[in-house]
């Protein structure tokens, strides 16, 4: 598994839930969009925004999240931006009955946004479009290319952390500027 992901061996995924039952299988999901082509990545990544983040949040989502900014973080993973919209997805779910797995996914997203900066902050590589052009994966006309992608992804989801309440969530402490 090398370095990307090596920690997942350290979750006991079994003993955690998604919506569909047990998390045991969020290893795989993680790994294929990792390193599977591009449907086996696309199908995993709307697999696991069914599982773990779309309303209700489980105690599986918070162990998750870590994982996903390390995705995110991966130059080789090919939907970084769309691994952001699952992060911003997350920050935006919750689950009534059980506020303590709410507040800790968010808390995990919220502790990634130091990896939204950066790749906010990304240059966007002007050779990476002639470099990708005419190849399958080349955006097409009027198309953001992965790089702007990225960006847009990273600054909605700033955006979202940065102004994220919610009743299961503490609230941040008063500006120490504020008078």
């Amino acid at each position: 598994m090398g370095t990307v992901l090596g920690a997942m061996r350290n979750v006991r995924w079994h003993e955690l839930q998604h919506a569909y039952g047990s998390a045991s299988q969020v290893p795989g999901v993680l790994s294929r969009i990792a390193w599977g082509d591009r449907p086996s990545s696309d199908e995993a990544l709307n697999d696991l925004e069914r599982w773990i983040g779309t309303p209700p949040v489980f105690d599986s989502t918070a162990a998750t999240v870590p994982f996903l900014w390390e995705l995110a973080a991966t130059d080789t993973v090919r939907d970084r931006a769309g691994v952001l919209d699952l992060l911003a997805t997350i920050l935006a779910a919750g689950n009534p009955e059980h506020p303590a797995w709410t507040r800790g996914a968010h808390e995990a997203v919220a502790e990634g946004r130091g990896t939204a900066v950066r790749l906010a902050a990304a240059v966007v590589d002007t050779r990476e479009a002639r470099r990708t052009a005419g190849t399958p994966d080349a955006p097409g006309p009027g198309v953001p290319s992965p790089a702007q992608a990225l960006r847009a992804a990273a600054t909605r989801l700033l955006a979202a952390i940065d102004g994220h309440t919610c009743p299961a969530c503490p609230a941040p402490p008063p500006d120490a500027g504020a008078a």
